[in-house]
């Protein structure tokens, strides 16, 4: 990591007692969120308030996704819609971050047809925040760096956005290039923290209440590959799981061509890892995953599934799914729907695939019109819907441990959090619960969701 430690006093010294807010808005996967949280960290260093509204800031810092070109197209339209506050403001800096900038060819349009953007800053590259910050308060008209330095993580200051809920990044960087995804372009190689590192931080958390660490990687599951054998991920696991304390850990994503013996062994032996795994499948045609580089098949992925089920038949299993990859037949989309009927999924994220430039995919022949592939995915989410409505049954009679997370969107005195399994679990308490964890006792279930009451005796 750059020494950012001049700058920081420069900007401070420059500003002085100014009151000064910033306003960041971080897009996409959770790892983006994570490096949101580092963003607002370095700017607390330099003096900066936080706000949720765009017209009170005086710094602007957009935190972009660049998965689909529809998420760059959308920062884009923000980006434009922005401009009327630069001329409102002529002293508003405005920044943008992320994966999308890490794409020099973005950077460059940014800098050519964007004059209210005063800096662009790449994923690998957030220490060099103040620099760019420096420049902008010194009138540099645009400023640029998409960089990767050696230390791309250990940065000393995170405000989170939860004072319950934790992300731990664990790697960075992809080294899978299936054909439809962008992120090892954006993000580069695989990168494993060090594992005292991580242990550290998540000791840390815990210490300071902390109840839920979600690990996070694009391929949690190859964690320790560059490491040189010295720890694996069911080996970090298993450390985290010896700290003291009462907290989850969860992790996402999960890679099914590196979904281990080991890693299953690992799930269900050690007492603080939840009792749920999140495992990508993508499509239920080999063919389709052999198309995507997915490097399984069906069957290697049931087996995985399988294995996990022979121990918990009910334990929980979620999915990414694509609907209309590159000529995709209707019998490829009815293994897909094959497969969810089959594995029982508690939930699905899925995705109509739309092309991304720069991918191997985005040159692959489509004749699928865009209607047949709204109606497979309406098609889908009907299925899913069927699966869960009679799979969430299981719950009821049954006491479930519960993070509550926030008061319930659906009924007034209610409150609404997730399960070790990741299950959403509605029940009527008090907002002092908020941020612990209790016992519901569950008496209905619905195709989103299960509902209770607390458990007798536990406040």
């Amino acid at each position: 990591m750059k020494d950012n430690t001049a700058e920081i006093s420069e900007i401070n010294a420059l500003l002085g007692d100014n009151t000064r807010k910033a306003y960041v808005r971080s897009f996409g996967c959770q790892l983006n969120v994570s490096d949101g949280e580092k963003i607002k960290g370095l700017l607390k260093k330099m003096g900066y308030g936080f706000t949720e509204d765009e017209h009170e800031a005086d710094l602007i810092i957009l935190n972009t996704c660049a998965v689909r070109e529809s998420a760059e197209d959308r920062v884009f339209g923000i980006v434009g819609s922005m401009k009327k506050l630069k001329e409102l403001k002529p002293s508003l800096i405005m920044g943008i971050a992320g994966c999308m900038t890490a794409q020099g060819h973005i950077a460059e349009k940014i800098r050519r047809s964007y004059p209210q953007v005063d800096f662009v800053l790449g994923t690998s590259a957030i220490s060099a925040l103040p620099r760019l910050l420096l420049e902008a308060l010194r009138g540099v008209r645009f400023s640029a760096d998409i960089s990767e330095y050696d230390d791309f993580s250990e940065v000393a200051e995170q405000v989170r956005d939860s004072s319950f809920k934790a992300s731990v990044p664990i790697m960075f960087g992809c080294n899978n290039f299936c054909t439809y995804c962008i992120v090892p372009y954006v993000r580069g190689r695989e990168r494993s923290r060090r594992p005292e590192d991580i242990i550290a931080e998540v000791r840390q958390l815990v210490n300071e209440g902390y109840k839920e660490i979600m690990l996070l990687g694009q391929n949690v599951n190859s964690y320790g590959n560059d490491l040189g054998g010295e720890m694996s991920f069911p080996q970090l696991l298993r450390e985290l799981d010896k700290i003291e304390g009462d907290f989850w850990i969860r992790f996402m994503s999960s890679h099914p061509k590196d979904a281990s013996k080991e890693l299953i062994d690992a799930i269900f032996e050690c007492k603080k890892v939840a009792k749920h795994l999140h495992l990508p499948v993508q499509s239920g045609s080999s063919a389709v995953l052999e198309r995507m580089n997915r490097r399984y098949t069906v069957e290697k992925y049931l087996g995985i599934v399988d294995e996990i089920r022979s121990r918990d038949p009910d334990f929980s299993l979620t999915t990414d799914l694509i609907v209309g990859f590159p000529d995709e037949t209707d019998e490829e989309f009815r293994a897909t729907l094959d497969l969810v009927k089959k594995v029982k999924y508690d939930n699905i994220y899925s995705f109509i695939y739309s092309k991304r430039s720069g991918t191997k995919a985005a040159d692959l022949p489509d004749g699928i019109s865009d209607e047949e592939k709204g109606r497979r995915m309406r098609e889908l989410l009907e299925v899913q819907r069927e699966v869960s409505t009679e799979h969430y049954k299981r719950f009821i009679g049954r006491t479930m441990r519960v993070l509550a997370e926030g008061a319930s969107k659906k009924k007034e005195g209610w409150l609404t959090g997730k399960s070790s399994e990741f299950i959403i679990v509605e029940f009527e308490g008090d907002s002092s619960l908020i941020g612990q964890f209790v016992d519901v006792e569950i008496t209905d279930a619905m195709n989103w969701a299960v509902s209770g009451h607390i458990k007798k005796g536990q406040i």
